[in-house]
């Protein structure tokens, strides 16, 4: 990082993240419950990616990094989905 000043995030924005995080988790649970096929993969990895950039963006700080580093990380995340989703064609044409 450039900058001199540090980054400081209050504990009001942790706690409001958090109760973000539960209430997406309660919601990731509910969506098990209700047979929709296979979309109901699809929307619990819906789910479970909007917690992970929330994480990435609030608990690891990436959202004061540099762009290089914030590329670095979308692209893993981009190899990531493209995995899943030559999984879920295999899985489909089987």
């Amino acid at each position: 990082m450039n900058e001199t000043s540090p980054h400081i995030t209050g504990y009001i924005t942790y706690v409001i993240v958090l109760t973000f995080l539960l209430v997406m988790t309660f919601l990731s649970v509910a969506v098990t419950s209700y047979h929709l096929g296979s979309f109901t993969v699809a929307l619990a990895l819906i789910i479970a990616s909007i917690k992970v950039t929330v994480v990435l963006n609030y608990f690891m700080h990436l959202k004061s990094e540099s762009l290089f580093l914030k590329l670095c990380v979308s692209g893993v995340f981009l190899l990531f989905a493209l995995v899943i989703i030559i999984t879920f064609i295999d899985y489909l044409y089987r």
